[in-house]
């Protein structure tokens, strides 16, 4: 049977790569629709490449400027957030791709679960800021929520293994990031060239800085909860520099079970799309005779302090989880710009999360309000202690 996807975010390092397996796998994998933010460029040669019924930009001025670009484009060109619904919602698509980087694509993901798509979710802000409500929404429209990052979608192919309650851990692998091992005094010195120099993947700048202040297992934390719907204090972290196991998951009887592949991201992007079946594809072979040696080290908590700041926001629940993942945007953008310091990412966050008061953000209106209110008390912050 055939699918048809949707890729919201396709001119990132996800799209991208999303695009390469549709192409690898071949017939029966056919783009319905893409959308972009600012990468018209990009937007422009997928379009011509792939010839999708609609496309979108995110970005309403950059939209007149795509539509000229494609001036006798037989689709139809959608601007702003609400093209990006209108993509999630259309009846002729099967699979929805969504890596928009950020909250910006939380409507949409949310349109895509109320219409009973399967949604393949490679960013984790909608789970970490709106994991109750999605997949409540998912549920109550008949969704299948699957996940494309490579640590989550190594937790749900091993959890195959054996029944939910079966769990005895879900254990998350981290790379350690450009700066395992470092000090805290060396923490304080990192410049943004150093920030985005990844030993292993090669992502966007805002993933890459989460990778090296281990901001992004901090939100794979938040996100496995919803996820596979499990106490916080049943997901533990390791670091595995080599980046072969994924991830893994502890039974009760002692079995642990773990995902091993290359560090490519078409593998999993792959799984998504082809669930519940394998194929032959663009991922890379993995060669264990090449390998060495595979090691693993508890994280430096004390200089990461990331981690600790996701368990207690993901205690907390309610409105926490989102009030780290906008404080968390606002400090890594301002880091980018060179107008913070490196270790001031975390502690924006953690004086976001001591400033604002918890409660409920059961509604995306209530979610929406709380990441503004953030997003203004971090940059507020920011401009004191400037």
């Amino acid at each position: 049977m055939g699918k048809r996807i949707a890729i919201l975010g396709s001119t990132g390092s996800i799209g991208t790569s999303a695009l390469e397996v549709v192409s690898a796998l071949g017939s029966g994998y056919e783009v319905i629709a893409l959308s972009a933010r600012d990468n018209i460029e990009l937007l422009e040669r997928q379009c011509l490449q792939f010839r999708p019924a609609v496309a979108a930009v995110a970005n309403p001025h950059k939209h007149r400027a795509f539509q000229t670009a494609m001036k006798g484009f037989p689709g139809r060109i959608l601007s702003g957030p609400e093209g990006l619904v209108e993509i999630a919602s259309l009846p002729e698509v099967d699979i929805v791709l969504t890596a928009v980087v950020g909250a910006a694509g939380l409507p949409a993901v949310l349109a895509a679960a109320r219409c009973g798509k399967t949604l393949a979710i490679a960013n984790k802000e909608p789970l970490v800021v709106a994991g109750k409500l999605l997949t409540e929404t998912a549920r109550a429209g008949g969704a299948t929520i699957l996940p494309v990052d490579s640590e989550h979608s190594a937790i749900f192919q091993a959890l195959q293994a054996g029944r939910h309650e079966e769990i005895g851990r879900i254990i998350l692998t981290a790379s350690g990031g450009p700066f395992r091992g470092a000090t805290a005094e060396q923490i304080r010195e990192v410049t943004v060239e150093q920030a985005l120099n990844h030993p292993t993947w090669n992502m966007g700048p805002k993933i890459t800085v989460d990778c090296a202040t281990m901001m992004n297992k901090a939100l794979e934390i938040i996100e496995a909860v919803w996820l596979f719907d499990v106490p916080v204090d049943k997901i533990a972290v390791l670091v595995h520099p080599e980046s072969i196991v994924h991830s893994m998951v502890e039974f009760i009887d002692g079995s642990v079970v773990a995902q091993l592949g290359a560090p490519d991201m078409k593998l999993p992007i792959q799984y998504a799309l082809t669930w519940p079946n394998r194929c032959r594809g663009a991922g890379t072979r993995l060669r264990l005779e090449e390998l060495g040696r595979l090691s693993f080290e508890p994280p430096d908590r004390r200089v990461f302090r990331s981690l600790d700041l996701a368990y207690e926001a993901a205690r907390r629940g309610g409105s926490a989880p989102v009030v780290f993942n906008a404080a968390n945007e606002v400090a890594v953008e301002e880091f980018l710009a060179g107008r913070i310091r490196f270790p001031m990412i975390t502690e924006l966050v953690e004086d976001c999360l001591n400033k604002l008061p918890g409660g409920d953000a059961a509604t995306l209106d209530e979610i929406l309000e709380v990441d503004r209110q953030t997003r203004r008390t971090a940059r507020e912050t920011i401009r004191q202690t400037a």
